[in-house]
């Protein structure tokens, strides 16, 4: 049985964003806490969950908006569950993909203050769902490898291209819209086909959710077609050989077009 004392720190996953999509033991926690410290990246049907009497506090850290750096982060909930609160800290997908749980873990620890995790459904898993296909394929796609593009203004991507380039993997490159181009490039250059299907999902499982599927060559065109303001995650690899939909297939030809009137 989850035990949630006085003084205790969850880490607690929160999933893509749809509240349907919230594990039973999430839902549970973000009930029995005192204090509720989430993400830019919460759904809202999440924080809705969050009961009216348990107090709340946003330490969301977007590009271009951070309120609260990692450090301030950990120094509040550490003195929250030193207080004798019942922490959730509130993390978007998974704390332990993308999610900075190391530096959260280590703060408690060092305080002597009990901390657990409690995964999430990750964005990769909620993106693959909406397009109905699978991140693996057997005999053909056997790895799935999860990176990020996210970096500093102005700043490339520093990844292992020539690992990544592997056209026996699937590659979930999460915040990868901005850096679509440079992803395009450098997998195209350690080997990686130019017909290599890919998907850009913003938003995954939200109502706002938009999806493209393209293929390699063509991704820096296809993501700025993507219109939206969510984060956004890349899909590539042979498992994403996708069945478009009749507007998709009417974004494949316009960005035929464009590449064939600018090659």
């Amino acid at each position: 049985m989850t035990q949630f004392p006085d003084g205790m720190v969850w880490l607690v996953g929160a999933g893509p964003g749809d509240p349907e999509l919230l594990t039973r033991k999430a839902e549970w926690l973000i009930c029995a806490a005192s204090v509720v410290f989430f993400d830019a990246l919460v759904g809202p049907g999440v924080l809705d969950l969050i009961p009216a009497g348990v107090r709340t506090v946003s330490v969301g850290k977007r590009s271009g908006r951070h309120s609260k750096d990692q450090a301030s982060i950990d120094r509040l909930i550490v003195a929250a569950a030193l207080a004798g609160e019942r922490v959730v800290r509130l993390k978007g997908g998974d704390p332990a993909i993308f999610g900075r749980a190391t530096e959260e873990l280590d703060a408690c620890r060092a305080a002597g203050v009990s901390v657990a995790i409690c995964p999430g459904v990750t964005a990769a898993s909620a993106a693959a769902a909406s397009l109905g296909c699978s991140l693996t394929l057997r005999g053909m796609a056997r790895k799935l490898v999860f990176a990020t593009a996210h970096v500093r203004a102005g700043a490339a991507p520093e990844l292992d291209w020539q690992a990544l380039a592997d056209p026996d993997a699937t590659l979930a490159i999460y915040m990868g819209k901005a850096a679509a181009a440079e992803v395009s490039r450098q997998l195209q250059a350690h080997g990686l086909a130019e017909d290599t299907p890919v998907a850009i999902v913003e938003n995954a499982s939200l109502p706002g959710e938009q999806s493209l599927s393209t293929r390699l060559d063509l991704l820096p065109l296809a993501a700025k077609a993507c219109s939206g303001s969510g984060p956004a995650l890349l899909l590539i690899g042979t498992a994403l050989q996708p069945v478009p939909s009749r507007a998709q297939q009417c974004s494949h030809l316009a960005l035929s077009t464009i590449s064939r009137h600018t090659a």
